[in-house]
């Protein structure tokens, strides 16, 4: 299993970017999908996640900014950021909680993705 994180860059303050991350390899089920992020020397923290039916929950610091979804059909994840602000300059994870078949499910990770907000 692999989750394969993209769309991360460059922006100015107050721009939007758009996270991705497919999901792929020997996959039984999907169930939550959800985004962190993480600043160098700092613990990684959450940002938003999704349930297999659709249900949201969000940071504090990004409610109202932020928007999670998901396409089942594309074993997908995004992340819509609009209002960009410097803080939110960070490496963004995805993270997938995936059933292989047989046994319970796991978390699984992507690699990241650097997003870098300038003022």
């Amino acid at each position: 299993v692999q989750l394969q994180a993209s769309g991360g860059g460059l922006v100015q303050a107050g721009g939007s970017l758009r996270l991705s991350c497919a999901v792929s390899g020997s996959i039984f089920s999907i169930h939550g999908m959800g985004w962190y992020r993480q600043a160098p020397g700092k613990t990684r923290e959450f940002v938003a996640d999704i349930t297999s039916g659709g249900g949201t929950n969000y940071a504090a610091s990004v409610k109202g900014r932020f928007t999670i979804s998901r396409d089942n059909a594309k074993n997908t994840v995004y992340l819509q950021i609009n209002s960009l602000k410097p803080e939110d300059t960070d490496v963004y994870y995805c993270n997938a909680e995936i059933s292989t078949g047989g046994g319970y499910p796991r978390d699984y990770w992507g690699q990241g993705t650097l997003v870098t907000v300038s003022s």
